[in-house]
C-alpha cells in the first residue's frame, strides 16, 4: 500500500521515560485512511499528528459507530522494536468492525499500515524498564447526514504514546469492586467488539468504585447478575483450589489478546485451565474458604496485574494475604520476557519491524 508522508515541522522533544504515565504524550505523527463505498480504502497518510475536522452531523457523534484497538511496541536490548500478537489485533478489529456495520481492512494492508507506521514513529519507543509504545488505532463513521443506517464513509486512524504502567501501583495488586447495580453488556450485544459505548456505559460504576478507593470493577453478567465477566479494562482470571479458571467467552465479553495468551501458556506448563462460568457465589464461597488462591487481570495496557483485595455488597476480602501470587508473577515475567525480548519466543508471538 502506497502512503503519502508529510513531516512535522517541529518535531516534540521526547519525556523523559521516568516521568511517563499512560495515554497522555503522543507521539509526532499520525496515520489516517479514508473510506467511501464507491472508492473502498484511500488516501493512505502520515501526517503531523494533530486535531481533526468533523462534520457537526457525523456518523460517530450521534450513533457511536466507532471502534478501536490496543497494542504495544517494545524496545529491546540490542535497540530494535518489536510487536507482540499484532495479527490478533487486526483480527479482532475487523470482528468489532463486522458487528458495527463498518468497513473492515484486509489483513496484509492492515500489517502493512502497522509496520510501516510503527516504523517511522519507532524512535518514540522507549527503552526503559516497564516502558513501551501503546497503539491505538481506531475507525469511525462520518457520514455527514443525520439517520440511522450501515456506514458509507469512514475513517481509520493510529496514535501513538510512550507509555509506562498503567495502573499507578504497577505490579502491585490492586483493589477492586465487584459491581452489583450497572451492567456492561448482554449476550447478543456489543460486549465482545471493542467499541467506545461498551468502556462510555461502563464510567458511572467506575467512578463509584474509585471513590471508594477501588482501582476498577468487576462486572456481573447483565441477565442474570450473578456470573463473573470481566473487569473494567481487563480480563480476569482467578486460582482456584489449584485450578486456572476464567469466565468463557458467551458473546457479552471481549476476548482479550493477554487473556488468550496466559490460557495457552498456563495450558503447555500443565495447569489446569477452564474456560466456563464462574458465579459470584462461587467465588464468595472460595474467598471464605481460603480456596481462591490468586485472581489477576490480564490486558494489553497493564499486561497482568494481580488483584489483592475484592469488595462485593460493601464487605472486603484480601486475596493471598494482599501479595501478587506465584502464578501471576510468573505469568507476568513471561509474557513480558517475550514482549521485551529477553525470553525466547518459542510461540512465534512477536514481530519484528
Amino acid at each position: 500500500m502506497e502512503i503519502s508522508i508529510t513531516k512535522t515541522a517541529t518535531p516534540a522533544q521526547k519525556p523523559d521515560s521516568s516521568t511517563l504515565g499512560f495515554g497522555k504524550v503522543f507521539t509526532d505523527h499520525m496515520f489516517i485512511m479514508d473510506y467511501s463505498v464507491d472508492k473502498g480504502w484511500h488516501d493512505a497518510r502520515i501526517v503531523p499528528f494533530g486535531k481533526i475536522s468533523l462534520h457537526p452531523a457525523s456518523t460517530v457523534l450521534h450513533y457511536g459507530a466507532e471502534i478501536f484497538e490496543g497494542l504495544k511496541a517494545y524496545r529491546k536490548e540490542d535497540g530494535s522494536v518489536q510487536l507482540f500478537r499484532p495479527i490478533e489485533n487486526i483480527r479482532r478489529m475487523n470482528r468489532s468492525a463486522e458487528r458495527m456495520c463498518l468497513p473492515q481492512i484486509p489483513e496484509d494492508d492492515f500489517m502493512d499500515i502497522l509496520k510501516k507506521f510503527i516504523g517511522f514513529e519507532q524512535d518514540w519507543t522507549p527503552s526503559a524498564p516497564g516502558t513501551s509504545l501503546y497503539i491505538r488505532p481506531f475507525m469511525f463513521g462520518n457520514d455527514e447526514s443525520l439517520g440511522v443506517h450501515s456506514v458509507k464513509n469512514a475513517t481509520f486512524m493510529i496514535i501513538t504514546s510512550p507509555v509506562g504502567s498503567y495502573y499507578k501501583e504497577g505490579i502491585n495488586p490492586v483493589k477492586i469492586m465487584i459491581e452489583s447495580d450497572d451492567v456492561r453488556a448482554v449476550r447478543g450485544g456489543t460486549g465482545e467488539a471493542k467499541c467506545g459505548g461498551n468502556y462510555a456505559a461502563s464510567t458511572r460504576a467506575g467512578e463509584r468504585a474509585e471513590q471508594k478507593g477501588y482501582s476498577q470493577v468487576l462486572w456481573l453478567d447483565g441477565v442474570e447478575r450473578k456470573y463473573i465477566e470481566e473487569v473494567g479494562a481487563m480480563n480476569v482470571m482467578f486460582k482456584i483450589d489449584g485450578e486456572i479458571v476464567t469466565p468463557k467467552l458467551v458473546g457479552s465479553i471481549l476476548p482479550g489478546i493477554t487473556r488468550k495468551s496466559c490460557i495457552e501458556l498456563l495450558s503447555n506448563e500443565g495447569y489446569k485451565v477452564s474456560e466456563r462460568l464462574i458465579s459470584v457465589d462461587e467465588l464468595i464461597d472460595a474467598l471464605e474458604t481460603g480456596k481462591l488462591e490468586e485472581a489477576w487481570g490480564c490486558g494489553t495496557a497493564a499486561v497482568v496485574s494481580p488483584i489483592g483485595e475484592l469488595c462485593y455488597k460493601d464487605k472486603k476480602y484480601t486475596i493471598n494475604g494482599g501479595k501478587i501470587g506465584q502464578v501471576t508473577q510468573h505469568l507476568y515475567d513471561t509474557l513480558t520476557g517475550i514482549q521485551w525480548g529477553n525470553l525466547e519466543d518459542t510461540y512465534g508471538w512477536t514481530c519484528k519491524l
